[in-house]
């Protein structure tokens, strides 16, 4: 039971999902729930698939995994909303989508007192507490998730945490350092986790003008280079640039992450971090690992790059060229004209 009858300690389900990215964000409003009512239990609703990287993460008390079969299928999918809201008891649901899938866990537990999500229209017969979060475009998205707790208020005072972290244990630290030293990686010189590759096609810089960049960070620093990749064709795009930049040796190309659990691991081992916008340059500001991004076209920079740190920096066509219709066109055109910033 997530709090048993009596106890007079709080309990919170925070109802995330996916992706990657928004997963990550989404951490600050578990460690502000935690600074701010030390004795709460706070636990997190994910996919199956992206709950590795939450693996002994001190503000978070379980994580509540759904299965791709579990989302695919309907009926599967409700009745393990219906389980879980049946075995626990909850004083608190923050359901950062407030899709009509997520509104089950408020249906499933309306005695909660505290059900709260983003305003939605349909919302309203199932959230008591409906927070207008995206209105105010100057708000980054874990600004947006904080204000998500605002109807906590009537508890205590709130302290409010912008900061997301991710952890390491020791161990997965020291083995991934073992292998990547087994693949001959030195230490003592630079290291650069580059994602020139994205998930979904089209989102990505274009290789040429990736490969731009990548050689003049080579001659300037010198670093050891492994490409970020996951999945057959983000592989094939990686081993297509380093076929370009005609198999350069400060290119690693043996060196993988094929988990998430890795990936946390080889990131809080890199030195810094530079390619197209995603879920792992989020990854690589929850390890405090410096940071380079390129943000295309309809991804905004000010929303998905929060804080105002100078280990986490960014670069966007809209910084240059102001908002414009999106075809492929003016895509290429837009994003080409980073080139000349990134060398700079």
């Amino acid at each position: 039971m997530a709090r048993k009858k009596g106890d007079g300690s709080l309990s919170a389900l925070v109802i995330r999902f996916r992706r990657v990215g928004d997963a990550v964000l989404a951490v600050a409003a578990c460690s502000s729930l935690k600074r701010s009512f030390p004795d709460i239990r706070v636990d997190f609703v994910l996919n199956e698939a992206i709950a590795p990287l939450f693996e002994g993460h001190p503000d978070i008390d379980r994580v509540v995994t759904f299965t791709d079969t579990d989302n695919a299928n309907p009926w599967r999918y409700v009745r393990r909303v219906f389980n879980v809201m049946r075995k626990t008891r909850y004083d608190i649901l923050i359901d950062m989508r407030a899709t009509p899938r997520t509104l089950l866990f408020s249906l499933f537990s309306l005695r909660t007192p505290y059900r709260i999500g983003t305003r939605k229209p349909y919302s309203r017969l199932l959230h008591n507490y409906r927070v207008a979060d995206r209105i105010d475009p100057s708000l980054d998205m874990v600004q947006r998730d904080l204000l998500l707790l605002s109807p906590l208020e009537r508890l205590g005072p709130l302290r409010l945490d912008p900061t997301f972290r991710l952890y390491v244990s020791d161990k997965d630290r020291a083995t991934y350092r073992a292998y990547m030293e087994g693949k001959g990686v030195d230490f003592t010189k630079p290291i650069v986790l580059a994602a020139v590759a994205t998930r979904i096609e089209g989102k990505g810089w274009e290789m040429e003008r990736m490969v731009g960049v990548l050689r003049r960070i080579i001659d300037t620093f010198h670093p050891q280079i492994i490409l970020n990749h996951s999945g057959y064709r983000e592989l094939e795009i990686s081993l297509m640039l380093y076929e370009r930049m005609d198999y350069d040796p400060h290119i690693l190309p043996e060196i993988e992450a094929t988990t998430l659990r890795e990936l946390r691991a080889l990131t809080s081992l890199c030195h810094f971090f530079f390619g197209n916008e995603g879920g792992p340059r989020h990854i690589a500001q929850a390890l405090d690992t410096p940071s380079y991004a390129i943000y295309p076209p309809g991804i905004s920079r000010r929303l998905w790059l929060p804080g105002d740190s100078p280990r986490h920096r960014g670069i966007s066509p809209d910084d240059i060229a102001g908002d414009v219709i999106i075809v492929y066109g003016a895509f290429k055109n837009r994003i080409g004209g980073l080139t000349e910033r990134c060398h700079k």
